[in-house]
């Protein structure tokens, strides 16, 4: 196609999105379900702070993402992947804190297939000082479900436009070991977890090489992390995922090396974490997943007004 066809086409097809109904009630939705959580956070001592777009360091991530770098006056940055190493600094200052962080990952084309995957996308991610996995699993569990309850009450007309009804969990979720579900489903255990569950369920204590050298590993069960992922019922995937913290940078050298990392790349987290890290735990929940949940969106992208939907062009 010629460029300029292509360009032409996809303005045309920009100008009648933004007036689609269905996507407004989906953006109305998504708008109340930040709200929520938000409050929800606020409500129970978070400080929120503004989101880093640009660093020298950001998350290395464990699966195929293409780095994307700025050169500024001889500096290198990337855009962020998410906001991990920021908030686990972040806590030096606050106890808790949250963002709501945009994030670029410039993901493979064969994952737009998959219909949970964008090239950019905003998380909710939060951090608390000292917390263990256990402190944050409940506050996800309690975020989680506030923002259900919340979104049922006061967007009762966009759900009818999407003939969702929304269940409310009840607490505490199931939880699947890493290895029990790997075991029995192999590397498609999330997706079948989720097509099988009613309610949210977490996976927890996964593999040291699955996961990145941030997640602590646990010194009385070498080869497992205290880390979780929470995953959606209905085939809507993850949720969230985190958990405890690296925070000595003994470990976190000894976790970086053992991933095949450069140190030199992380130097300016290093050497903070050198002049003393606190333990922590948290976790990030992507807004656009939420948003196709709570409406019961077959596809991320229909609930997202510009959509970078992997190996499209977009505005």
């Amino acid at each position: 196609m010629d460029p300029r066809s292509r360009i032409e086409e996809l303005a045309e097809f920009c100008y009648r999105r933004v007036s689609d109904q269905k996507l407004k009630y989906a953006l109305l939705v998504q708008s109340e379900a930040v709200r929520a959580m938000g409050d929800f956070l606020r409500s129970r001592g978070f400080v929120e702070i503004l989101p880093v777009i640009l660093s020298p360091v950001t998350d290395p991530l464990r699966h195929a993402t293409g780095r994307a770098e700025v050169e500024y006056y001889g500096q290198r940055y990337q855009l962020t992947r998410s906001m991990i190493f920021h908030k686990q600094i972040a806590v030096l200052g606050h106890e808790r804190i949250f963002s709501f962080s945009p994030n670029v990952r410039l993901e493979p084309v064969e994952l737009a297939d998959t219909g949970r995957h964008l090239v950019e996308f905003t998380q909710l991610d939060l951090e608390v000082r000292g917390a263990t996995r256990e402190d944050v699993m409940a506050l996800g569990e309690e975020l989680l479900v506030y923002t259900l309850s919340w979104v049922q009450e006061q967007c009762a007309e966009a759900l009818a436009v999407f003939g969702r009804k929304l269940r409310i969990p009840s607490r505490p979720f199931r939880r699947v070991s890493y290895r029990d579900a790997y075991d029995r489903y192999g590397t498609n255990y999330e997706v079948i977890l989720s097509q099988e569950s009613e309610e949210p369920l977490w996976i927890v204590d996964m593999a040291v090489e699955a996961r990145e050298f941030y997640d602590r590993e646990d010194p009385e069960r070498p080869g497992t992390l205290v880390d979780m992922d929470l995953i959606y019922p209905e085939g809507f995937g993850e949720a969230l995922s985190g958990g405890e913290r690296e925070y000595t940078p003994e470990r976190i050298l000894a976790r970086m090396e053992r991933a095949g990392l450069d140190p030199e790349d992380y130097r300016l987290y290093l050497e903070i974490a050198r002049r003393g890290l606190y333990p922590s735990a948290g976790f990030g929940i992507g807004v656009e997943r939420l948003t196709r949940f709570l409406c019961g969106l077959r596809r991320i992208e229909d609930g997202v007004l510009f959509p970078k939907v992997p190996g499209t062009l977009s505005l």
